[in-house]
Order: structure tokens, then C-alpha cells, then sequence
């Protein structure tokens, strides 16, 4: 029998695929069902930054009403509601700790590396197994520099690591002028994974009631060729774990993430297209294809084909087509 256990972030997973962050990872019973499918870890839906700093402004308020904290103006929030929403989740990763023997990976949405990151320490109290921080900084800003943006990145791995004792991984988008080097330097600053890409919001025009509404809100099978390309060139070059993310809709796109050099596959969109029983079928059709081809374990086609021990690395640096569209 193929053996398709792996280790992530230092954390021993019976098999590469992993639920990400989504509406689908935001209970104790969701969390339970994919277990029993077979999943070999869990993203849980991402915390916003927002959400806590608003639990971390209520609780200074609270002080000051008590005394404790010299008064500061505040804006206006709901706090009763943030710190419910902020409470539940940290109770949703202690309860489902204590009911699933899969690693959970607890998520936060961020934009800053402000004083939101001394909660990172409440997932690792909880019980969560590692902690992934989902960033993006949209480059629309023209006040400030791509190297100013980049630096949020670093600064944010650096305070999340300094608080906790669980590992950490970034969850980036492709939007950088140089993105071969900032993955390298996103590892030495001490992430433990990086998780290539994010799927964002994509906005639409309705033309019947001229307003802007939300579109591809599901990914394609064909979104797998970016982290197809990018972790195929990153792998062995870096110090720490790539994840592929966006398009594995089968065993087929998990396997091609893995011959890439992935240590895991992350997926959402064949779930909510197919249900957790899909599970049964990818890592079936996984285990079929490595008898076919011999392979024992994981790590043994693991990077095969990645640009550092492909017989073609050139293939992977080539952005314009040459034949398809020449004609004959």
C-alpha cells in the first residue's frame, strides 16, 4: 500500500491535503467530517486583524472604565459583538482539539504588523498545532513604496514568530515585482511555509443595474498553473515548506503540486463543488498513480520535476509562446 504521509511545518500529516481557510473549515462538526474523510490537516477559517484589534481596543476600554489605563479617544465599535466573535473563535479550536487527532492550523486575515500580533499567543493557548497568516497588501497605495509594502511581510513573520512557539506560515499572492526573491527572503526571515497563492475577491460590472458585484468566487482547475510554476521553480532553493494552493480540484493537481516540490496541497473549491467524499476519490486516484509508477512513498517523486532536477529548467522561466499561435 502507497504510504502518502508527510510532514508541514514540522508537523507529521497522514496525507498531503489540507482544507484551507473557508466556510467549510469554520466548525468543530465540518472539522470532524473532514477527518473522517481523510484529511490530513485543517485551515481554520481566518480571523480578521480588524476583528482583533477591536477585541484588543474594548478590553484597553474596559481598563479604563476600571481605572487601570489613562483615557484615550476611541472610534466607535461594536465590541460586545468583536469580542463574542473573537472568544468563539478561540473556543471553536479548543473544542475541536479536543475531538480531531488532525493538525489545526488557525488563520488570521492581516494587512498590518501592528499590536494585533501579541494575540497570535491566544491560538497557540487554545490548542491550535500551527498558525497561518494570510496577507495581502493590495498595490494600489501610491504613497507608499513596493519596498515599504514588502516590509510589512517581514516585520509581521518576525512578531508572530517572537510571541509563539508553534510554527508559521505566510499565505502570499503573486503580486510582487520580484517574486523569486521576496519568497526567499519571506524564508530567511523565519517563516516556517509559505503557501503559494491567495485567491482574492474579483469584482464584476452588472451592466443591467450598473453596480459592481462579486465574480469567479470558485477556482478553476486552470488557476493551478501559477503555484504549479512558481513552487516548481522555489523548491529546494528555500529553507522552508511550500504549500500549493488555488486550482487542486483532483489527486491529479495534488500529485503535479508534490512533483513540483510542494509539501502539501491545499483545497476548498472541490469540496464546495463535491463534497468531503471527494477526499476518498483524490486520495485513491494519488495512491493509483504511485503503484503505477513504483513509488513507495511521498518523498519519492517528491520535486521530481521541479526546475532545480528537471531536464528542462528553461521550460519554466518561459513566459511567451512560440508555436501554439505561429500557425504551422
Amino acid at each position: 500500500m502507497a504510504d502518502l504521509s508527510t510532514t508541514y511545518l514540522g508537523l507529521q500529516l497522514k496525507n498531503p491535503l489540507i482544507a484551507s481557510s473557508s466556510g467549510l473549515t469554520n466548525s468543530v462538526e465540518s472539522i470532524k467530517e473532514l477527518e473522517k474523510n481523510g484529511i490530513g490537516a485543517v485551515v481554520l477559517k481566518s480571523l480578521f486583524e480588524e476583528e482583533i484589534l477591536m477585541e484588543l481596543r474594548h478590553n484597553q476600554a474596559d481598563a479604563i472604565r476600571k481605572g487601570n489605563l489613562y483615557p484615550e479617544v476611541y472610534d466607535h465599535f461594536d465590541y460586545d459583538t468583536v469580542e463574542d466573535t473573537v472568544s468563539k473563535y478561540l473556543s471553536m479550536i479548543a473544542a475541536a482539539k479536543k475531538e480531531v487527532n488532525i493538525p489545526l492550523i488557525a488563520s488570521i486575515n492581516c494587512v498590518t504588523s501592528s499590536e494585533w500580533t501579541d494575540f497570535a499567543k491566544k491560538f497557540e493557548e487554545a490548542g491550535a498545532d500551527a498558525i497561518e497568516l494570510n496577507l495581502f497588501i493590495m498595490p494600489s497605495d501610491l504613497e507608499h513604496s513596493a519596498a515599504e509594502n514588502e516590509k510589512v511581510y517581514f516585520d509581521v513573520v518576525e512578531k508572530v514568530k517572537k510571541v509563539t512557539n508553534i510554527p508559521v506560515s505566510l499565505k502570499i499572492s503573486h503580486y510582487f515585482s520580484n517574486l523569486g526573491s521576496m519568497v526567499n527572503q519571506i524564508s530567511e526571515a523565519g517563516a516556517d511555509g509559505i503557501v503559494m497563492f491567495n485567491r482574492f475577491y474579483s469584482s464584476d460590472f452588472d451592466i443591467d443595474n450598473m453596480t459592481v458585484q462579486s465574480t469567479n468566487v470558485l477556482s478553476s482547475s486552470q488557476e493551478l498553473s501559477m503555484p504549479l510554476r512558481w513552487i516548481a521553480i522555489m523548491a529546494d532553493r528555500v529553507d522552508c515548506d511550500l504549500s500549493g494552493s488555488t486550482g487542486v480540484h483532483d489527486g491529479a493537481s495534488a500529485i503535479k503540486l508534490l512533483l513540483a516540490g510542494a509539501k502539501t496541497t491545499q483545497i476548498a473549491t472541490a469540496f464546495y463543488k463535491y463534497g468531503f467524499k471527494h477526499l476518498e476519490t483524490m486520495l485513491e486516484d494519488m495512491e493509483k498513480w504511485m503503484r503505477k509508477w513504483g513509488f513507495e512513498s511521498v518523498d519519492d517523486f517528491r520535486g521530481k520535476m521541479s526546475q532545480k532536477r528537471s531536464l528542462n529548467p528553461a521550460a519554466f522561466e518561459r513566459v511567451q509562446f512560440m508555436k501554439f499561435f505561429s500557425g504551422k
